[in-house]
Parts: C-alpha cells; sequence; structure tokens
C-alpha cells in the first residue's frame, strides 16, 4: 500500500509539473516573443506531442504497467485499439486478399504523407492510400496497414494494422505473456501469423491526456472485424473462420473507449485471391 501510494504521489507530482512547464515556461516564454496567436500554437505543439507524451510514458514507468496486452499501445504507451484479427499467410497474399476486396495499403506516415492527409481531412477531399498514427505491438509498429474509405471521405474509413508473428509461436499459450511480448519480426517472405487490430474511423477527435489531433473511433470493434470477416469470405480470399480470446477472457467491457468481447478471428489466407487452393489453418491455442 505504501508503495502504491508513493507511486500515485510521484505521478501527481509528474502532472503538476507538466501544466508549470508548460503554462510558465514554454507559454510565457513564447508569450514574450511572438504574437499571441503564435505562441497559443508552439505551446499546444510542444505540449501536445512533446511534454505530454513523455510526461505519460514516465508515468506509466513509475506505476509498473506488466500487463499481457489484449490491445495495442500507444506511442505514449496508453491502450490502443484492441486486437481482433490473425490472418495466417504471406505478405503476397495479405497485400492480394485486401487489394480483391477494394482496399488500400496505408502509405507510410511521413512529414509529406502527414501533410497530405491533414489538408484532405480539413477540405474534406478523398485520400484513398491515407497513413495510419503508429501503433506498437510485439515491440514495434504496425508493419501493414490497409483501409477502406467512407463515402469517399479521409474522415472515414475501415481500417486495420497488422504485425507478423512467425508461425514458430503458433502452437504458443495466448494466455502467456512470452506470446504478445515477442518482438522478433519474421522475414516477409514467410507464411506467418498476421496478428491485426481493425476499426472504424468516424471522424475528429483529440486523443485523451495529449491532445493530439486524431480520427475518432467507433467504439464496437467486435461489428468492425465481422465486418471485415464478411468481407474476406464474400472474396473467397479466408478459409475457415475460428474465434480465440485474447489472452485471458475479457467480457464485453470497455477497453480505453472501446466496446469488445476480447474474441480474435483466426483465418487462413487462401493461396490466390481467387479462392483457390485453400490453406491449412493453424492458430493457437487459446490458452
Amino acid at each position: 500500500m505504501l508503495t502504491r501510494l508513493f507511486q500515485r504521489i510521484l505521478v501527481f507530482c509528474l502532472g503538476v509539473f507538466s501544466v508549470w512547464l508548460i503554462v510558465f515556461v514554454v507559454f510565457d516564454t513564447a508569450d514574450n516573443r511572438l504574437p499571441w496567436i503564435l505562441a497559443v500554437c508552439l505551446t499546444y505543439g510542444l505540449a501536445a506531442y512533446v511534454i505530454l507524451p513523455n510526461v505519460v510514458r514516465m508515468g506509466l514507468k513509475v506505476l509498473h504497467r506488466g500487463l499481457i496486452p489484449r490491445y495495442t499501445i500507444t506511442g505514449d504507451g496508453l491502450p490502443g485499439d484492441p486486437v481482433n484479427f490473425v490472418l495466417i499467410g504471406t505478405l503476397q497474399q495479405l497485400r492480394e486478399a485486401f487489394a480483391t476486396m477494394g482496399w488500400s495499403t496505408a502509405d507510410r506516415l511521413g512529414m509529406a504523407s502527414s501533410w497530405r492527409m491533414i489538408r484532405a481531412f480539413l477540405v474534406n477531399s478523398a485520400y484513398p492510400t491515407a497513413p495510419f498514427s503508429s501503433l506498437y505491438l510485439f515491440g514495434r509498429r504496425q508493419d501493414i496497414g490497409f483501409q477502406e474509405p467512407i463515402g469517399g471521405s479521409p474522415r472515414k474509413r475501415h481500417h486495420i494494422r497488422f504485425w507478423a508473428l512467425g508461425l514458430a509461436h503458433s502452437d504458443d499459450d495466448m494466455s502467456a505473456a512470452s506470446f504478445w511480448m515477442n518482438t522478433d519480426k519474421p522475414s516477409p517472405d514467410e507464411r506467418v501469423l498476421w496478428v491485426g487490430a481493425g476499426t472504424r474511423d468516424t471522424g475528429f477527435s483529440l486523443t485523451w491526456l495529449t491532445f493530439q489531433i486524431t480520427h475518432a473511433t467507433d467504439a464496437d470493434t467486435n461489428a468492425e472485424r465481422d465486418y471485415i470477416v464478411g468481407e474476406l469470405r464474400a472474396k473467397r480470399v479466408i478459409g475457415d473462420v475460428a474465434l480465440h480470446q485474447s489472452g485471458s477472457r475479457l467480457q464485453a467491457a470497455k477497453v480505453n473507449h472501446y466496446i469488445t468481447d476480447g474474441e480474435i478471428a483466426f483465418a487462413s489466407l487462401c493461396v490466390n485471391a481467387k479462392g483457390r487452393d485453400q490453406a491449412d489453418t493453424v492458430v493457437p491455442r487459446a490458452g
């Protein structure tokens, strides 16, 4: 109890320090040297993208968050999208499957793609290959992502991120930390487990704690998982689908701002996008 109390006091002090740093150091310095509007913009940028993310990371380290993840992690160390998909196959099969569905591969996140996304978001112009923000699983950001715009708008889309995990781990117990903490990245030519997190973007939002600009997402990730399964089945690019739990059983409840039953859809990708020569299904033990 004393340890937890000390940790919470330390986190509270970090919060007070961050407010002092933002208001009385960053803003006061900028306000004395720049026009007020520029001072506010500069303060927001430094607070949302530099100071607060680092304060959150330090706070989480103090609290020793070591739970087995049933969801991805943001760059700030906060819970991200729930894991709700695993497809088994090669990278080429994965690309062909989503291309057959009419989904686009997301551009790599960078200065140019970020600026194009911001411009498309503001004027509501189409950007079918818009980049995704970085979420983390297995100690690294997503390996690839796919999306389907809704109504041609960059503000609304179905999308899913994938992380590759070698088939050597297909017999691992999903309730064991070793399954989720593995950081080995397999070769792109291998037949692997593509662990995915699919959600539906619905508009504009600010992230909790750091207030970074991002997409708002629909809370019902179960519905998005079922939608993607339905699309893949309709195009005959996957075999039979089995449902397994991520980690220990997660009852229907909120994870971050999501509602999830914790179930992950497992299926094998077909050898080609037309559904011939279905591959054998390989799924990890549910634990």
